[in-house]
């Protein structure tokens, strides 16, 4: 029979363990750098952020071009690029975290760095995601073409289980001076029509 002092140890470790959906926003949080550093978010407060979870191996890939472009726009006046290699959606970030700092770089000249590796969806999903995916769980996607692509990779969408998951790579969340999310975007959405939504936040 479990005493009461074993049930008491019980309930302060229940008590005591991190409950990340009870953030309120993601610059509360720290991140891994791809060289396994922790990085605390809250030198981000104040600025505008865009999350995205990545991978060198989709079709979605190439809009790393308009995310750089965006970034080196506006970077001076406040923004961030926050881009998170995740191998959940068809194994298509399978590289090491420096691999694929390698591949961004040659490839697309990417002047923002990325982070270690993540799951965004499950048991093991990063805290940051768990948070964006709370503030804003639903995405609008526009166009019939866009809304069968999106429909297709559901299918093949083995981690998307739960309300607010994320579908696939390249699904973008758009996070204001305060660390709150305010937008998400599709992996469809073209990183280029996220422009406006960024002027206002910095403005």
């Amino acid at each position: 029979m479990e005493s009461k002092y074993r049930r008491y140890l019980r309930l302060l470790r229940h008590i005591a363990a991190p409950c990340y959906n009870t953030y309120m926003n993601i610059y509360d949080l720290t991140a891994k750098t791809r060289d396994g550093k922790d990085f605390n978010l809250n030198t981000l407060k104040g600025k505008v952020s865009l999350v995205v979870n990545t991978a060198t191996g989709c079709g979605f890939t190439p809009q790393y071009a308009a995310i750089e472009a965006l970034y080196e726009k506006y970077h001076d006046q406040g923004f961030e690029v926050l881009d998170f290699p995740c191998n959940q959606f068809g194994h298509q970030a399978p590289g090491s975290d420096d691999e694929i700092h390698e591949f961004c770089t040659a490839k697309y000249q990417t002047k923002f760095d990325q982070f270690a590796k993540v799951d965004v969806n499950g048991p093991n999903a990063s805290p940051i995601f768990i948070v964006l995916k709370q503030q804003q769980p639903h995405e609008s996607v526009k166009g019939i073409k866009n809304k069968a692509a999106m429909a297709a990779v559901k299918k093949i969408s083995t981690t998307c289980t739960a309300e607010g998951d994320i579908v696939w790579n390249f699904t973008k969340f758009l996070v204001n001076q305060d660390g709150q999310a305010v937008k998400r975007y599709d992996p469809t959405f073209d990183p280029q029509d996220i422009e406006a939504d960024l002027q206002e936040l910095l403005s």
